[in-house]
């Protein structure tokens, strides 16, 4: 019979990467949103007969109006979470300050509910419930399912979403600042960069490369014709 050590256990353990961090979500969404997004509006506005000093005056606007929007938006909503976090954790040290022995009953059918039998689960709760700022965060993780040491930090969020939009709506744009007369080659590089994005997500996911890469081309595929359509059906209206 082979006995590990903890220490040799610890030795072993293969590391996990991070699914709760505060930058991955809104740095993949950034890049995407910014390719589908511009690649959208600049295929719009070429199909509605814009010139090449309009495509890149639209699409300079839509990269920095979308980067601010999601920057913006990625602050609040990663503040809001943090602070409805924080109030519940409040409120949980408020109910073990009040009311201890029943957060202790209510810590004991936790680990109950979770496998151990009524004694451990008893003898465990009141050990992790013999020091407060221990007991509220166990309480914190377990009811709520919040790590207060490991809260996502909004402007992480926000500057990861700015950087990464403005990156992923800059690659549709490029061909036109350097006076490229039709969408042949925006199109090129976008679809280079759908794939390439998409893979790189799936490779972050453990999903295979072609799945991530293919759904992320056939999703700002279709964006970009549906816009590309509007273009053309409102530019011929209105010429």
């Amino acid at each position: 019979m082979t006995h590990v050590t903890e220490l040799e256990a610890v030795e072993h353990h293969r590391p996990h990467r991070d699914v709760t961090g505060g930058w991955l979500r809104p740095a993949t969404f950034g890049v995407m949103d910014g390719l589908v997004s511009n690649f959208s509006l600049v295929s719009g506005v070429v199909a509605g007969g814009s010139g090449g000093h309009t495509v890149v005056l639209t699409g300079l606007a839509g990269l920095v109006a979308g980067a601010c929007s999601m920057a913006s938006g990625e602050y609040t909503s990663v503040t809001s979470q943090s602070e409805l976090a924080r109030a519940e954790m409040a409120i949980e040290r408020r109910e073990l300050a009040d009311d201890p022995a029943g957060e202790l009953a209510e810590l004991t059918a936790i680990f109950r509910a979770k496998g151990l039998t009524p004694e451990l689960a008893a003898h465990v709760a009141r050990e992790l419930s013999s020091d407060p700022e221990i007991a509220w965060r166990v309480h914190a993780r377990e009811e709520l399912g919040i790590d207060p040491d490991d809260l996502p930090s909004p402007w992480t969020a926000a500057g990861s979403s700015f950087a990464a939009f403005s990156l992923g709506a800059l690659i549709p744009l490029l061909p036109f600042v350097f006076g490229a007369a039709t969408i042949s080659v925006a199109l090129l590089l976008s679809v280079c960069a759908l794939v390439a994005t998409g893979a790189v997500v799936g490779k972050l996911t453990a999903r295979p490369l072609w799945v991530g890469g293919a759904r992320q081309l056939l999703l700002g595929g279709l964006s970009a014709a549906i816009t590309f359509g509007v273009g053309w059906l409102v530019g011929g209206a209105v010429s």
